[in-house]
């Protein structure tokens, strides 16, 4: 039942450092590595030749770990070595994460590019995700993500590097998904997989296509300014998710942290 989903296209040299610093992970802190996926933009569908390999995984610490008067930290971070960024999350912060609304997690366990990891538990958190994110939760973490990448760097009407598009329009997009999707909270990571389902203006989609298209095979997109199709779809749809989601955020369901809290003593049973 394990995972594996490789695309041709990445650098097998990459790859294969990246497994190899997955298994020292292993030896080093003695966790259980239950999901490593890519997370940056080769998994969102929009990579550069030079794009970087973001790898992040959840792991499990063994039982007798979680009972210690002063617990490990939460999270396992490797150092940057030329394109490979390889860090994780213990089960528990990303379960915690999770019923805050932290949509990074929905993505870790959505990424198309797989590493290494278990279906059944992939699977059965992505049930979880879908059963207690809270899409308003949801929604407010993508309308601030947004917005700070909206203000850092397209906020005076001047040249910047045209990739830096990708980073105020995904959050966007997965805002309008969610306004067009009412009682789904986890919208899909895969970029091309969102503009469709989020049925983009075909003036935007085609903006967007040509940029995607350019960064696939050059290293450099150049600087310019955000065209305004574009400009106009972000602020539109960052405008509706203020009137959807900026409001005081709801306390976490109880049943919400039960569910999270059998998923984690479960998952610590099974695979610790």
């Amino acid at each position: 039942m394990s995972l594996r989903a490789i695309p041709k296209a990445m650098e097998r040299a990459a790859v294969a450092q990246i497994d190899a610093r997955l298994d020292a992970i292993r030896s080093e802190y003695a966790v259980n590595v239950l999901l490593a996926i890519e997370s940056g933009s080769r998994a969102w569908g929009f990579p550069s030749p030079d794009s970087d390999y973001d790898c992040r995984f959840i792991y499990l610490r063994p039982s007798d770990d979680y009972l210690a008067l002063f617990p490990e930290r939460d999270v396992i971070e490797t150092p940057l070595e030329g394109e490979l960024d390889v860090n994780g999350w213990d089960l528990q912060k990303a379960l915690k994460l999770l019923l805050k609304g932290n949509a990074v997690v929905i993505e870790w366990l959505t990424s198309p590019i797989v590493y290494t990891g278990n279906r059944k538990f992939r699977d059965d958190m992505i049930r979880l995700a879908q059963a207690i994110a809270d899409r308003s939760l949801v929604g407010r973490h993508y309308l601030h993500l947004g917005l700070r990448q909206r203000k850092a760097y397209f906020a005076n009407d001047k040249d910047v590097a045209l990739k830096k598009i990708f980073y105020a329009l995904r959050p966007a997009a997965a805002l309008r998904w969610l306004r067009l999707h009412p009682g789904k909270a986890v919208a899909p990571m895969h970029f091309p997989t969102l503009m469709r389902e989020s049925e983009v203006p075909a003036g935007v989609a085609k903006i967007v296509q040509v940029l995607t298209e350019q960064k696939a095979v050059t290293r450099e997109l150049g600087k310019g300014r955000l065209p305004k199709p574009v400009a106009n779809f972000i602020d539109q749809e960052f405008s509706r998710a203020r009137e959807m989601f900026e409001t005081d955020p709801k306390p976490i369901r109880t049943e919400a942290q039960r569910m999270a809290d059998q998923f984690f003593r479960s998952t610590l049973e099974r695979w610790s």
